[in-house]
């Protein structure tokens, strides 16, 4: 007790020494933080081209032609735009000189030309000042340590498009129709073919030198290309799903769990895996000593992105000593450490999401407070943010500390490319961005007699779940109305796979965590909702490696300050609708529930549903066709195309039939159709009523006034 209370009068008094110096260096750090922001305030209104970026397109994919899109009126200008547009958020997926030089698999076409953006529905843009290689919306350049990287931002997945008879509306916010799983299974056949194609490889390493950037030699490009090219490899290969997203879903929670489980679990943790994976006929897929041979080397205590790539070589391997498995098996072993993301859902709009009490379909987190930034982090981690997270000697941190490792006898360190402040600075420039508001002079005029009679319909059949909202209304909360899966009806595979998806914990095992019900100790297989809280509060809780030190501290204070004050929703508030509450048993039911979202802006996010299964509102007013259903009614498709941005301003959806594009079928778990059947008189609204179905006259005044939202 003496020696810690002369140590501290020690330290008091060096403090007191040289008191004045430490306060200059602090009054220095948050002068200079001050400045930055300042300076950082102005620098984001530099790119003001007045299209935005935007080009017209010219033989678009599925005959879609248009000229220069124009934008709606969504309180943003045009320097909103551009930099939400190429703000970087940490995301990176390749170097980005390797990007700006790729080559699409059999061509000489690079993978960013405009031509294969259209394909795979991106959009794209010509250069700008913030874009001054004219990437793709949401396409940015992202520098960490050093180095440069192409990843993706908000925008990427949150910009949509309308046309409609060759005039295209840009829409901010609104979901994109591109379709990820393929454009990221092109850039890794592109990888592979210009590591083994002498021709393409020569103009690749070409294009990379003139850069004079990040290489200088042959040999480095090559060993990046490949370390690249396994990297992406190893994302599509663990995420390999049976069912097809095709255009405009993603399953993001799917893939956010598995990539925190390419880093989570830790060596004696996956030994078990290998050594009690088995077929379904009971032979254990690898031995005792192939599954030591496979680890030798891996760290104790994580393993990380590029140790995963040497586990599964080596699984594969039919040296001696290791399995040499095949297709068959390294599933069963993907399955054993992963989780397959086959719930793939329509991207959610971005308007009002600063107003939101509950953002996520599920409602998986509160939006009061820090949530947001936690909500971001955990999407960064899912998108390619660089996870630099290593293990060491305990030793006193905040990302420790929060994180409950603090009894370990090793630590996780949660390094990475994440940029909390321009999380939150995103975060909070989204508080700005209205509803778009339906284009007469593009889209037709809206019949007010029928809008007239269509309001008393919405306020019967609708406005219990769905409240209106005025998206002028600076004080605006959005209440998210939760209904529970059994109750509306509509598929459960988003909402069950994050309830009931587990992994390994590695050193999170058996460190608490809270929840609404108290708190759970961390079990060793676990739910992944768990590993991603933790993982998610280590990344929150590390400031910015790429900073100096005053700097790193003073931004991270100012962007957890900022989270908290600037949020306009100031306190977690119990969910409002009919679902299961939480309890001590099942801590996690009230997921098992999806929310009624706001509706204004509702004509420009189809398809509909959580999971894009209804491809216009009109078809929404629909029931599904069940068995013995005559053939003459109308009903939902139970088979429809998506890919398409042409509109329909009758039924109010994009064109679903007459092109070739991805066929969503309705007849399995992921893509029902189900539920929601409120105008169809087959779904009991909040108080347990079914109004009666409504006739087509009554639909077409509801969906006339849908498009006033």
């Amino acid at each position: 007790m003496r020696a810690i209370l002369s140590l501290i009068k020690g330290l008091w008094g060096l403090l007191k020494q040289f008191k004045s110096i430490i306060l200059k260096l602090v009054g220095l750090g948050v002068t200079f933080s001050v400045l930055a922001l300042i300076v950082g305030k102005i620098y984001q209104h530099w790119d003001n081209d007045p299209d935005r970026g935007a080009v017209a397109i010219s033989n678009g994919e599925f005959g879609e032609d248009y000229s220069t899109p124009v934008y709606l009126n969504q309180g943003w200008s045009a320097s909103d735009s551009l930099w939400f547009y190429n703000i970087t958020q940490g995301s990176g997926l390749l170097p980005y000189d390797f990007y700006l030089n790729l080559e699409l698999k059999g061509s000489e076409t690079l993978i960013r030309d405009n031509s294969v953006i259209d394909k795979y529905r991106y959009l794209p843009q010509k250069p700008t000042f913030f874009n001054p290689d004219g990437l793709a919306v949401g396409f940015a350049k992202e520098t960490y340590q050093g180095r440069d990287y192409m990843g993706f931002t908000c925008a990427a997945c949150h910009t949509g498009q309308v046309n409609y008879q060759g005039q295209a509306i840009r829409i901010d916010g609104a979901p994109t129709m591109a379709n990820m799983i393929e454009y990221l299974h092109q850039l890794e056949w592109s990888m592979e073919e210009t590591l083994t194609n002498e021709a393409k490889n020569k103009r690749f390493v070409e294009g990379v030198l003139a850069l004079n950037n990040d290489y200088d030699n042959a040999e480095q490009i090559n060993q990046d290309l490949e370390k690249w090219a396994n990297t992406v490899e190893l994302y599509n290969t663990v995420n390999h799903s049976h069912v097809k997203y095709g255009y405009g879903r993603l399953d993001a929670f799917g893939r956010i769990y598995n990539r925190v489980l390419q880093y989570v679990p830790n060596k004696s943790q996956i030994y078990d895996v290998l050594t009690q994976a088995t077929t379904p006929t009971g032979r254990f897929i690898v031995t005792t000593q192939e599954a030591e041979n496979v680890l030798q080397g891996i760290n104790e205590t994580i393993i990380g992105e590029e140790q995963f790539v040497l586990i599964l070589d080596r699984l594969q391997s039919k040296d001696a000593g290791f399995p040499g498995l095949g297709q068959k098996d390294m599933l069963r072993i993907r399955n054993a450490i992963f989780n397959e993301p086959d719930a793939p859902v329509s991207y959610p709009f971005l308007w009002d999401i600063a107003q939101s009490d509950y953002v996520q379909w599920n409602g998986v987190a509160s939006n009061a407070d820090l949530g947001p930034i936690g909500r971001n982090t955990g999407e960064v981690i899912g998108v390619f943010g660089i996870l630099d997270w290593t293990a060491s000697d305990p030793s006193w941190s905040l990302s420790t500390l929060i994180t409950k490792q603090n009894h370990k006898s090793k630590v996780i360190d949660f390094k990475s490319s994440i940029d909390l402040t321009n999380l939150e600075r995103i975060e909070n420039h989204l508080a700005s961005l209205t509803s778009p508001a339906w284009p007469e002079d593009i889209l037709g005029k809206i019949d007010q007699t029928k809008a007239k009679e269509g309001r008393k319909l919405y306020g019967e059949y609708c406005q219990g779940c769905h409240e209106l909202v005025d998206p002028t209304d600076a004080d605006r909360i959005i209440v998210a109305n939760f209904s529970a899966i059994e109750n509306i009806g509509t598929d459960p595979a988003m909402a069950e796979n994050s309830v009931f998806y587990k992994g390994k914990s590695g050193n999170f095992k058996h460190t608490y965590q809270s929840t609404g019900v108290g708190n759970v100790v961390i079990a060793e297989d676990a739910p992944v909702v768990q590993i991603l809280t933790s993982a998610t509060k280590g990344v929150v809780a590390t400031p910015d490696a790429d900073k100096w030190f005053f700097r790193r501290w003073a931004d991270w204070v100012y962007t957890v300050a900022a989270s908290v004050f600037y949020n306009p929703v100031k306190a977690s508030s119990v969910k409002a609708g009919n679902y299961n509450p939480d309890t001590t048993a099942s801590p996690y039911s009230s997921l098992l529930a999806y929310k009624a979202r706001s509706l204004n802006g509702i004509w420009a996010t189809a398809p509909y549903l959580h999971n894009g299964s209804v491809p216009t509102l009109y078809d929404l007013l629909l029931p599904e066709k069940k068995e013995g259903d005559p053939e003459a009614g109308e009903y939902r498709p139970n088979e429809f195309m998506v890919g398409s941005r042409e509109f329909d301003p009758v039924k109010v959806g994009f064109r679903s039939e007459g092109y070739e594009g991805s066929v969503y079928r309705t007849n399995r778990r992921a893509n029902f159709n189900t539920g929601h059947e409120y105008a169809a008189g087959n779904t009991a609204q909040l108080n347990g009523t079914v109004l009666p179905a409504l006739s087509k006259e009554e639909r077409m005044q509801l969906l006339e006034f849908l498009k006033t939202l």
